[in-house]
Parts: structure tokens; C-alpha cells; sequence
């Protein structure tokens, strides 16, 4: 899903290569990515972007006349920009927005469609998709400790939270984890002040880094490669390589369709945390430390060697 530092790189190009063009039409592929029935969709067409805006992970294209459309690219949903005219061929595409320049395509890999658009007409229906989160470039540190302890969930939820902390998402709450130090599943109601102001730290070093470094690979052009998984992160999607600060090997918590990456070294004291999958596979033998893990696995490889040979 692209988050804060995407999500902001795909405001200022759209910005900056569609402001001030008019909006000609919209094409919708499936009924079920328009989520407003008032004001109609046709009641945006032939209006004027006067300003590409953030809330959250949603991009907000705000046309003349105080109308609002409103795109959530939720997780598959990616931009495009495409000449004028560019048919929605392919079971990617979703919806077209056709500018006077540019038609601006929205796809989205995969069978599920879950990519959300509003058009809503006023700012204070706009304010109305806001989920609450508090930006964090924005506020002050006791506003990011009252955040933080509004609920006493774990830190991957609590941070991942659009109620309480605005525009993260699985992937930069696994690296700004790693840079504070800190254990996914360590209770937010449990952090003292020093882990509070470690986390605020962190949590904005990692957000402003990665913006940066989106700015720079994208350039006077547009996002064209907008993924999750990147070679130059810490931990994310780098399960059994080696921790850039430690050298330990990053393990992960399966979950769902998602998963945790941390390093056992920098963030929990050396100790696993309970993975669904492999706790499956080995039961109450589940290990404490790496060291544990590789036995244990080792015993189960050995075990499979004797049984093939038998």
C-alpha cells in the first residue's frame, strides 16, 4: 500500500504536471470504486484542478467550484500517466481521469479491487474522510505520546493506526521500528518517556529519508515503480538477510496476508517472536533465540533426510 512518503511524492508530481488543467472526464471500469452518489460524477468534468492535496494516504484533486475528488489507492492501487485518450484495456485498469494533457490511469494488480473514490462537494465533507491520525512531521512530541497511549495496543498496530497516527503503513512501521529499537509487539501503554521520544525520532528520520529518496529517483517524471519492497530497506520484506546494523538474520511474524520484519538483535533482546506459521510447524517446540531456531531446524531437516532414506 503506498504510504506517507509515496503518497506525497504522487501529490507534488501530480501537482506539478496536472495543476491548473481542466479535468475533462472520468471513466469508471467497475461501479463499485466510486463510493459517492452526490454530487454525480459528471458534475466534476469540465472543472479545473486548482490543487492536489494529502489526507492521510488519500490523494485529494481540488477542483474549481469547492468540489473534492478523493482516491484511496488502499493496497494494489498504483498511477499512471498515460496520452489522452488511453483506453482502459487489461483487467489492471480501473478508471481513467482525463486532463486537458494527460490521461491519469488508475490500476490495480489482482482479482481483489478494493481502491476507493469519492467525490464529495465543501471542505467539511472533505474533513469528513479524514480518519484523525495526527501528522507526525506536524506535531509536538506530547501530541505524539497521547497518540501513541490513547490505546494500549501493540506498536505495529498502534502505528499502523489511522485513528491515532496519520499515512503509515506495514511497510514504513516495520523500518521505523528497527531504527528506534523497538520490539512490534511491545505495548504502547508501556513506553516511557525516552522510548517515546526514541520513536518520534525515529518515526520522522524514516519518513523524511524515504521521501527524499522518492523525490530523487523520480525526478522532473512520475512514480512509475511504487512498491513496498525496496532493496534499500532495513528490515521490510528482507526476512532471513542480514540486519545493515547487526548482521543478524531479520525474522518475521506472519499474519493474514501480512507480515512483520524485525531484527531479533537491535529490537527484541536476542529473543523470536512467535511466527503463526512456523509455530505450526513446531508446535511446543517453538525456540527462544536463533540459536534454538537453528537446531530445532536442523532436527527437522534431519528428520526429513531419515525418512526419505527409509
Amino acid at each position: 500500500m503506498p504510504e506517507l512518503p509515496d503518497v506525497v511524492v504522487y501529490v507534488e508530481r501530480l501537482r506539478a504536471l496536472l495543476g491548473g488543467t481542466t479535468l475533462q472526464g472520468v471513466r469508471v471500469r467497475s461501479p463499485a470504486l466510486l463510493r459517492t452518489a452526490t454530487p454525480p460524477l459528471a458534475s466534476a468534468h469540465g472543472r479545473k484542478l486548482v490543487a492536489v492535496e494529502r489526507i492521510g494516504k488519500r490523494i485529494v484533486f481540488a477542483l474549481e467550484g469547492d468540489q473534492f475528488l478523493v482516491l484511496h489507492l488502499m493496497i494494489a492501487g498504483r498511477l499512471k500517466l498515460k496520452p489522452p485518450g488511453t483506453a482502459l484495456s487489461g483487467k489492471i485498469y480501473s478508471a481513467a481521469f482525463d486532463f486537458e494533457p494527460k490521461a491519469l490511469l488508475l490500476t490495480e494488480a489482482g482479482t481483489h479491487k478494493r481502491a476507493q473514490l469519492h467525490l464529495v462537494a465543501g471542505r467539511e465533507a472533505l474533513s469528513a474522510l479524514d480518519r484523525g491520525g495526527i501528522e507526525v512531521l506536524q506535531c509536538s512530541e506530547a501530541e505524539f505520546a497521547e497518540a501513541l497511549q490513547r490505546e494500549n495496543h501493540t506498536l505495529k498496530r498502534t502505528l499502523t493506526d489511522p485513528r491515532l497516527l496519520s499515512g503509515i503503513g506495514n511497510a514504513y512501521s516495520d523500518e521505523i521500528l528497527h531504527r528506534a529499537g523497538l520490539s512490534p509487539i511491545k505495548m504502547s501503554g508501556k513506553l516511557v518517556p525516552d522510548e517515546i521520544a526514541r520513536l518520534l525520532v525515529a518515526t520522522r528520520e524514516v519518513l523524511l529519508e524515504w521521501t527524499a529518496r522518492l523525490r530523487e529517483q523520480t525526478g522532473d517524471g512520475f512514480p512509475e515503480h511504487v512498491t513496498a519492497f525496496r532493496p534499500e530497506m532495513a528490515v521490510h520484506g528482507r526476512y532471513g538477510k542480514a540486519c545493515p546494523k547487526c548482521g543478524t538474520p531479520v525474522q518475521r511474524i506472519v499474519y493474514a496476508k501480512n507480515e512483520t520484519n524485525y531484527c531479533p538483535t537491535c529490537q527484541t533482546g536476542g529473543l523470536l517472536l512467535a511466527d503463526r506459521a512456523m509455530s505450526r510447524l513446531l508446535k511446543s517446540d517453538w525456540p527462544r533465540t536463533l540459536t534454538e531456531l537453528d537446531e530445532r531446524m536442523e532436527r527437522l531437516r534431519s528428520s526429513g533426510r531419515s525418512e526419505g532414506g527409509a
